[in-house]
């Protein structure tokens, strides 16, 4: 039996953030929004209609007013909404494909091979669906490699009111219309300066680069250019990658809300992020032999002194536990803080990361004892049952002073139960 021709699509949430907050909020369903960067600093996504307004990273102090005149309404990240709602979509995803990768917190690739009868009919019931489940709106790109997924989800949107957000280009002669009408600095992979180098050669759209010379572009560039040219030529070189490989490294780091001058709201920062990124490192099943604590100034404000530094932490054996790895990292501190600065932020990056089994210390070392491995595994099912920070190290505070200000957050709708939507009979 002949193998059938491979089919992604590529899923994607339409200006993911902004339309989480609208699901909650109906009376925004034609009001420009924008969400805000930590700290509520600058602008990091906006709805459609927003755009005309604001640029992507503008400072929000400096255009506050700006917004507030166009009635443009800003929004503080709450990550525990997009995350919440990020599961939920893919969920519905991956209930109605054969196959799914997770790309991002708002696109995914889907295995359509072997699915019979009209895709774009079944793209626009998986849109439907992701809908009327959860309130997010979808672009759905089909074809017969990724990177044409990609570029046929991008034509999607562009063309939506054409389009419907469902754009199939399985077809060579769709294909074909869809390259020859995008700019090359549009295909994925192909930033700003590589699209400067591929101009200079006289490639300048999608269509010129899946006609150019594969192993010319290898040699002149890199392979991934190479693969790229192939992808779109209809090629498939990028496979679907169902699980994500464990990290190497794991970092925590957050802005602090205003600028802090003593040590002891640094070590309580400190242990709060060793504490979350505990949490992922056990959560893919990972031992941490190194941590790197660094704190440091502002580092833009000509008017404060400025100071940064960072200390090596080696555990005494590989582990999870997070009451050995707080310990470390909030010693680490007391070396590390200077009186006299106002400091702004700090990080926590775990290193030397490995499975369970594949450290291979001397038959003497130590190891982490089997009663830790219970204790974490307790805390893990106390904390996935009744929310995050229920059960942790005492040096972590309840309500933290230094937290990053998020003056404009919405409710967490989804992730608490004092915060559910609440609907009104008039």
């Amino acid at each position: 039996m002949t193998k059938p021709d491979p089919v992604f699509a590529l899923i994607d949430c339409n200006s993911f953030y902004a339309s989480c907050e609208r699901v909650f909020r109906p009376d925004l369903a034609r009001t420009p929004i924008v969400v805000l960067s930590n700290n509520d600093g600058c602008v990091i996504a906006r709805s459609y209609d927003a755009k005309p307004f604001v640029k992507m990273g503008q400072p929000y102090f400096q255009i506050k007013d700006h917004l507030r005149r166009n009635g443009v309404v800003a929004f503080s990240s709450n990550y525990a909404l997009y995350g919440d709602m990020s599961e939920r979509v893919m969920t519905i995803i991956e209930a109605m494909v054969p196959a799914l990768e997770v790309y991002s917190i708002d696109e995914a690739f889907a295995e359509l091979t072997g699915i019979s009868g009209d895709l774009t009919a079944f793209g626009r019931k998986i849109r439907a669906t992701i809908y009327k489940c959860t309130g997010i709106p979808v672009g759905i790109g089909i074809a017969r490699t990724k990177t044409l997924a990609k570029l046929a989800n991008h034509t999607a949107k562009r063309l939506l009111d054409k389009t419907g957000g469902v754009v199939d280009i399985c077809d060579p002669f769709k294909r074909d219309w869809t390259l020859r009408n995008t700019d090359v600095g549009e295909v994925w992979g192909v930033g700003k300066r590589m699209k400067a180098h591929l101009q200079c050669i006289g490639i300048k759209t999608a269509m010129d680069l899946a006609q150019a010379d594969a192993w010319m572009l290898r040699q002149k560039f890199s392979v991934v250019i190479e693969k790229t040219a192939r992808e779109l030529a209809g090629t498939s070189c990028l496979e679907l990658s169902e699980t994500d490989p464990p990290k190497q490294e794991i970092c925590c780091s957050r802005m602090f809300g205003d600028r802090l001058t003593t040590i002891e709201p640094i070590r309580e920062a400190v242990a709060t992020y060793t504490q979350r990124a505990a949490e992922k490192l056990r959560a893919q099943n990972s031992l941490c032999k190194r941590i790197r604590v660094s704190i440091r100034t502002g580092m833009f404000n000509p008017q404060e002194a400025k100071y940064a530094n960072g200390a090596l932490v080696e555990l005494p054996y590989p582990t999870n536990d997070v009451r050995l790895m707080t310990k470390a990292a909030t010693e680490a501190v007391n070396r590390l803080f200077r009186p006299g600065f106002k400091y702004s932020k700090a990080e926590v990056l775990l290193m030397d990361l490995r499975q369970s089994g594949e450290f291979t210390d001397d038959l003497f070392a130590h190891s982490q004892p089997a009663a830790a491995d219970k204790v974490m595994s307790v805390l893990d099912d106390i904390n996935g049952r009744w929310g995050r920070g229920t059960l942790r190290a005492a040096s972590v505070p309840l309500a933290p002073g230094w937290a990053m200000r998020r003056d404009l957050m919405s409710k967490s709708f989804t992730t608490k139960v004092d915060e559910l939507w609440i609907v009104k009979a008039r």
